[in-house]
């Protein structure tokens, strides 16, 4: 497997995490039950730099033939 495809598998696999949080999230809202609603943000938001991270290196990956 190449760097840019196991970048994307790992995107991918953080994409997963990032929705099952936010549907966590939302089932939480919809049940009034907010006591973690920043934490469970907090959470997202870092899931989402990392996915982030992920594509950025499998676009270095990509561009340097790897």
């Amino acid at each position: 497997m190449t760097a840019s495809n196991e970048s994307l598998t790992r995107a991918q696999e953080l994409l997963e995490r990032l929705q099952s949080k936010l549907a966590g999230l939302e089932r939480a809202a919809e049940s009034g039950e907010t006591d973690g609603a920043v934490d469970d943000l907090a959470q997202i938001a870092e899931i989402a730099k990392e996915i982030e991270a992920e594509v950025q290196r499998a676009r270095q990956a990509a561009d340097a033939g790897a």
